[in-house]
């Protein structure tokens, strides 16, 4: 007669030393974990039953991470391309000063923190699960596919509540052995995936496992989840409004897509730098674990720029995230000069899934800067350059629309020309107008929608996919001016993943293709200050702001080769090209016809990415197909 399963178990327990020692060790190689259950061959031999369960207590799989349910634990507690902007760009190098956070009060002390593994086993309900790195992608896929027969029947949906627990989850860890384990260094090596995009070690693919928990860990800087002492960071946001702000449960069936629209979520929220995702092997389950690094509660900076519009400023920005409820926040940019002072000031109170709560924003801004459309040595009659003064604000709400993000907006921007001293300029040197008013102001009050597709991996560190947006803004002939036009942009981005240099993972920079195209078109009336800009640091590198042309329409391609150099440098080789279609004369005044702009123009160049406290810093050397030289310093991707 056969032996019981269950007390076959128990033996193994107390006898299987050396081989249980295996099946926990960190340090042991990667192999193939097979799990099976009991099949229908009634007449399998003892001998090979014996067999199927020492191959499970000594599979050699990377263990990252233990952690054990336990009656009495250890621990216990409760952020793409943009088109060329109305505004255009300035040309000024800012050099941080000061950066700080602020940090802020708790905003829920019930902590459901990470359990570590106690040393006593006996005491122990699970074995302790497996845990490995899990790709939010589609590179998800990219390991061996886990066979039929190692998934449990909660595989499938309608087969959830008939499945029989796999007997691994019922086996207790030896004292001795369990205390061998590395827990912090262990969670944090799990933990510390920046992107969230490393395939699952030997674990096949896991599309449609059943998910046996869903887990928040709060990580550091540093990509930590413990410290050296095995105590769980503790994080400001409750637990309970992340889970509310996810799709994926317990009790569902693993799927890369609602990861990923998760991750979108979480990221739209404005509330984490980086969320990565995880994932734990309990028996046939899963547990799946995000990893989210939070922004600070309050932050200040204070930096110096130089421009040849103001000469020296200093801008102020100091951001709340903890204005009102979790996900409210309060943004205000202010930039003192001898000239006088622009701002930014926005308020944003984010669509919140868990409540199906309508998102919205409210703005208002007054920027000065140096005009892109009329520059190339023709000024105003006194010699001065054209400024272009923008104030205004909108009201914009957002929602998801199906897989689309989508934003209604209400807008209103008063644009005037004017000279060094902010006196009103109606025409140039050469006697064109500045305004379609001809008053030297003109005043656009518009409605815009914009919905956005985005199929990128991990919207906080993208290594594949692809985000694609679309707008409109229609005007209302309402104030000076008296404008009707409507405005139409497309922006497409695709990430390819690449292993050329023999590097299949970086963290931060990766190694990959990416390009970008974008187009616009603006029909009926169409204020000078409004036409498409070419050329600059976010167009084709290699030309100053604006001198490839200024047209009605445009269409800009860019194709980046990015490839880590070290843990925090990355390269990257591009190309830039843009044209104005030909509708350079069709803008009043022709600025960039009478200025001899080419309409068309093309740039390469290389670039450098540095990971720093302060964020990504990017450096680009740009040459034109006229041969010109630029050097742009910024921050964050080109896209």
């Amino acid at each position: 007669m056969r032996i019981p399963i269950i007390a076959f178990l128990t033996l193994a327990a107390l006898a299987g030393g050396e081989l249980a020692a295996r099946a926990i060790d960190p340090s042991a190689a990667s192999t193939q974990a097979e799990f099976r259950e009991g099949t229908a061959e009634a007449q399998r031999a003892q001998r090979e039953e014996d067999e199927v369960i020492g191959d499970n207590l000594t599979s050699n799989r990377p263990s990252l991470l233990f952690v054990a349910k336990s009656r009495s634990p250890l621990t216990k507690g409760g952020h793409g391309g943009t088109a060329p902007t109305k505004g255009g760009t300035r040309n000024m190098l800012k050099v941080p000063l000061i950066k700080g956070d602020l940090g802020g009060s708790r905003l829920d002390d019930k902590r459901h923190l990470l359990s570590v593994p106690v040393l006593n086993s006996h005491q122990s309900d699970e074995v302790s699960p497996t845990v490995q790195d899990l790709p939010a992608s589609d590179e998800l896929a990219t390991s061996p596919e886990v066979r039929a027969t190692q998934l449990s029947p909660r595989e499938s949906p309608s087969l959830k509540s008939s499945h029989n627990k796999d007997f691994t989850s019922v086996l207790k860890t030896p004292a001795p052995l369990a205390a061998q384990a590395e827990i912090p260094e262990a969670v944090n090596s799990n933990a510390r995936q920046l992107g969230g995009t490393l395939q699952i070690s030997q674990a096949g693919n896991a599309e449609g496992v059943y998910v046996a928990e869903v887990k928040i860990r709060f990580v550091n800087s540093r990509g930590e989840a413990v410290d050296q002492k095995g105590n769980p960071v503790e994080g400001r946001i409750s637990e309970d409004f992340i889970r509310g702000e996810i799709k994926l449960k317990a009790g569902d069936n693993y799927s890369r897509e609602v990861v990923r629209s998760d991750l979108q979520q979480l990221q739209q929220l404005g509330l984490f730098d980086k969320v990565t995702v995880s994932i734990e092997e309990v028996g046939t389950d899963v547990n799946v674990i995000y990893n989210v690094q939070e922004r600070s509660a309050r932050s200040f900076s204070v930096s110096a720029s130089l421009s040849d519009d103001v000469g020296v400023a200093v801008p102020l920005s100091y951001t709340d995230r903890t204005f009102g409820t979790n996900p409210q926040r309060l943004a205000v940019e202010l930039e003192p000069s001898l000239r006088g002072i622009q701002y930014d000031v926005e308020f944003v109170s984010p669509y919140v899934a868990a409540e199906d709560r309508l998102g919205y924003s409210v703005r208002a801004f007054g920027d000065r800067r140096i005009s892109e459309i009329f520059n190339k040595d023709i000024d105003l009659p006194n010699g001065n350059r054209v400024r272009e003064i923008r104030v205004g604000g909108n009201l914009r709400f957002t929602r998801p629309l199906g897989d689309w993000q989508s934003t209604l907006g209400l807008n209103y921007t008063n644009i005037s020309t004017r000279d060094r001293n902010l006196n009103i300029a109606r025409r140039d040197e050469l006697g064109n107008p500045l305004t379609i008013s001809g008053s030297g102001v003109d005043e656009l009050y518009t409605v815009s929608f914009g919905a956005m597709l985005d199929r990128r991996d991990n919207p906080f560190n993208p290594t594949s996919g692809s985000i694609l947006s679309l707008s409109t803004e229609q005007s209302i002939p309402l104030g000076r001016g008296n404008i009707v036009s409507n405005r139409l942009l497309a922006n497409y981005i695709q990430y390819v993943p690449l292993t050329l240099l023999g590097i299949s993972e970086s963290e931060a920079l990766p190694e990959m293709l990416a390009f970008n195209l974008q187009a616009g078109t603006v029909i009926g009336d169409l204020p000078p200050t409004e036409a498409f800009r070419l050329g600059g640091r976010n167009s084709v590198r290699g030309y100053d702001g604006g001198d490839i042309g200024s047209g009605r329409s445009y269409f800009l391609a860019s194709g980046e080769y990015r490839f880590p150099v070290g843990q925090d440098v990355g390269g990257v080789i591009f190309v830039d090209f843009a044209s104005d279609l030909g509708t350079g004369d069709s803008v009043l005044g022709k600025p960039a016809v009478v200025r001899d702009k080419p309409g068309t123009g093309a740039g390469v160049g290389v670039g450098v990415r540095v990971r720093s406290s302060f964020g990504l810093i990017r450096l680009d050397v740009g040459v034109s197909d006229s041969g010109d030289i630029k050097f742009i310093l910024g921050t964050k991707q080109r896209f």
